[in-house]
């Protein structure tokens, strides 16, 4: 099931409203890619928000999900109408993320 632009909207406008002026999303084969800064983060895959896993993140108590068969596990992101969880979640990641490509 490929994810809807309604979704894409509403997490685009939850990351917008939690300060997350550089939110974008690239269309990847129905589902969409999620960068913050120019920084891949995840993707929105079968209308769910997934993370990438690094160090920080963790500790969050997300559940595991794979994006689709044959895919690493990925932290599925259950605090997407809470702005401020949601904000703290991604910070944590793009951090994590950003000092791994360095």
């Amino acid at each position: 099931m490929a994810s809807t632009k309604e979704y894409r909207d509403y997490i685009l406008e939850q990351l917008l409203a939690a300060g997350f002026s550089d939110a974008s999303c690239r269309p990847m084969m129905g589902e969409y890619l999620l960068y913050i800064d120019g920084v891949l983060i995840g993707g929105i895959y079968d209308d769910r928000l997934l993370l990438k896993k690094c160090s920080g993140n963790e500790g969050f108590g997300m559940e595991e999900a794979v994006p689709y068969p044959g895919a690493k596990p990925m932290w599925l992101v259950g605090e997407v109408d809470d702005r401020e969880k949601l904000a703290e979640i991604i910070d944590v990641t793009v951090i994590g993320l950003d000092s791994n490509s360095k």
